[in-house]
């Protein structure tokens, strides 16, 4: 039995989608919701690295000895300052943006290329800058000794200052052999060689009198905590096992390796955004040149990677913000 199809009369005023839903185009649209997916995925990432700071507040690395190097400068702390330099370089490649993305709305070629050019490179210097940062995070500067329980003990002069490892180790005599997975626990096979062993830095140590050690541990000042000669003593020769030069997914000679896992990944996630950001424009810029936008008579394409490359920006300050102001 056929049903009949009662005809209101609204059908054809009922939205069915077009060009422009909500006076914007579908691919802006699309970037919106792009955009929108990535800040909570950023949210994420960032909610669980202050619960987990939170969770170790008395012992997590101060940033200010962290990233205090500077190109050029070899041994000059400059706490922050670089990473500074790298957010500005950053939010005026914003900048250059927003006009690059006006140039287009006022059909000035020559304007775009300028200022799409300028935005490439302040995107690839923050790309070099952040690569030279883990660089130096990897490497380390001072190294530390670790603990049975995954502690980390720093040297310190009288004054509070860092001392290096190559500044406390005496050379002794002897071959080292590193540590294969047939030597031992299959699983805990060593890559390299440390540069030193325990038992120099321990007969370093006992010959400086000079030396204190350095605890994770924070003050209520927030200031690490400084032990005396006899615990110094006390420590690295009963719980100290091995040194830790650098950062890594397992060792931090920072503090603890819980940062430095989400110091690789959630930079190294941003940093992928810039990178993908800075070939995107790279593109639209070549498109620019060839005159492909002028031909339609507008662009557009100009603006939705704008709109991208501001969000960059934007979770940027709030990376910036947890890791290294806060």
């Amino acid at each position: 039995m056929d049903t009949a199809v009662t005809s209101t009369g609204t059908e054809g005023k009922i939205w069915g989608g077009g060009n422009e839903p909500l006076k914007a185009s579908y691919g802006k649209m699309m970037m919106w919701f792009f955009i929108l997916s990535d800040a909570l995925t950023f949210s994420g990432f960032l909610a669980a690295y202050g619960f987990s700071r939170f969770k170790f507040i008395d012992s997590w690395p101060i940033a200010d000895e962290v990233f205090n190097h500077f190109p050029f400068l070899h041994g000059v702390d400059a706490p922050m300052y670089y990473v500074a330099l790298m957010t500005f370089i950053l939010i005026f490649s914003s900048v250059t943006m927003v006009l690059a993305v006006d140039a287009g709305h006022h059909m000035k070629k020559n304007k775009v290329i300028i200022y799409m050019f300028l935005t490439i490179i302040g995107g690839l210097i923050f790309v070099g800058s952040q690569a030279w940062e883990w660089k130096n995070f990897i490497k380390g500067e001072y190294g530390a000794v670790e603990t049975k329980g995954g502690q980390i003990l720093q040297f310190v002069d009288k004054d509070g200052h860092r001392v290096a490892l190559h500044d406390v180790a005496v050379t002794m005599n002897g071959t080292r052999e590193q540590h294969m997975e047939k030597n031992g626990i299959w699983y805990d096979s060593e890559k390299a060689l440390p540069t030193y062993t325990i038992e120099e830095i321990r007969a370093g140590f006992a010959k400086n009198n000079d030396l204190l050690v350095r605890t994770q541990v924070l003050t209520e000042t927030g200031e690490k905590t400084v032990l005396s000669r006899e615990e110094s003593l006390r420590r690295l020769n009963t719980d100290a096992i091995g040194i830790v030069e650098g950062a890594n997914l397992v060792h931090n000679e920072y503090g603890t390796p819980l940062f430095a896992n989400f110091f690789f990944f959630i930079t190294g996630f941003h940093g992928f955004h810039v990178f993908s950001g800075v070939i995107i424009n790279i593109i639209i810029f070549i498109n620019v040149i060839l005159g492909t936008y002028e031909r339609r008579k507008n662009y557009e394409m100009v603006e939705k990677v704008g709109l991208y490359w501001h969000f960059v920006d934007l979770v940027w300050v709030f990376v910036f913000t947890f890791f290294y102001l806060v």
